[in-house]
């Protein structure tokens, strides 16, 4: 079991560089940052948390873009995983994001995983051109449109929602496969979009205990062919060993533990205090254990 950070980004509070070095420096696996590209003041979109109009978090007007802080982040780190928790990719271009991604993954040596939502805001995702209810083709679309660039000398797509004849673009990122994650409700209709088309899952933070949802997600993943086992990203809030060892043994591979903010002092304070509890874990979770920061 692996540990990572998520950092719900804003203009405010400790920058996604700091927050990233600071999360390397201490020995965790990966860093999260999500995306809103925008909230629309007048919704008819309600939030999974609140049920309502209201957002749990004035976070999600705030929302600095994903992968310019990735991208910050990757130039003061070199050993971190560099993703999304989540992304929106049908809010952009799929072309130019493919370049982005591939820009990214091939500066940072091959550090990047796309962690991607189908959106419940589909208010923001109809600004964008989305239908709410098309939101699942689309990102199928494109993701398959992405690694058509990223991997073939001259690609071509042809979809509803992206379509381009043969083209050059490169760079090509430097993982021969960038894992797509997909952070939605544990039900079957998105386990069976990630058994065809993504490579894990990213529990919602509605989901405490996702340990039964895995167990469909595997049976799906079987159902579909797919060799291996999925990966499984769950959002924790408090380091718990019993119910850690009971998370791994239903195949849980990485836990994420989300950041306060504020400054960056008491950012770093908190990620001493969160590493010297995983580092006392016993050792069923400590594939990447962090460490507390002892130095200046």
């Amino acid at each position: 079991m692996r540990f990572g950070i998520v950092l719900f980004t804003s203009d405010r509070g400790i920058t996604p560089a700091a927050a990233a070095k600071a999360a390397e420096d201490r020995g965790f696996h990966s860093f999260f940052v999500p995306e809103h590209t925008h909230i629309p003041v007048k919704r008819d979109a309600a939030h999974p948390l609140t049920g309502g109009a209201e957002l749990p978090d004035d976070r999600y007007m705030r929302t600095l873009d994903p992968w310019v802080s990735l991208g910050t982040a990757a130039a003061v780190t070199s050993r971190i995983e560099l993703s999304t928790a989540v992304a929106l990719p049908v809010e952009s271009d799929p072309i130019t994001l493919a370049k982005a991604i591939a820009t990214l993954d091939h500066l940072s040596g091959g550090r990047v995983t796309l962690g991607a939502g189908f959106g419940w805001n589909t208010d923001e995702l109809a600004d964008h051109g989305i239908p709410g209810n098309k939101r699942r083709t689309a990102l199928r679309e494109y993701v398959e449109a992405m690694r058509a660039l990223w991997t073939q000398e001259e690609a071509s797509y042809s979809g509803d929602f992206v379509s381009f004849g043969p083209s050059w673009a490169w760079p090509k990122p430097a993982q021969p496969h960038i894992p797509v994650l997909i952070g939605a409700g544990g039900t079957e209709k998105t386990f069976k979009w990630i058994a065809r088309s993504g490579d894990g899952w990213i529990t919602t933070p509605a989901e405490t205990d996702p340990t039964g949802a895995i167990a469909l997600l595997l049976k799906c993943w079987q159902d579909a062919g797919r060799e291996g086992s999925p990966r499984v990203v769950a959002l924790d809030f408090r380091p718990d060993a019993d119910k850690l060892a009971h998370w791994a043994a239903a195949g849980v591979t990485d836990v994420l533990y989300g950041l306060p903010d504020k400054s960056e002092d008491e950012v770093l304070a908190y990620l001493d205090r969160l590493a010297a509890k995983i580092a006392a874990l016993p050792d069923f979770a400590a594939a990447s254990t962090p460490t507390a920061n002892t130095g200046p």
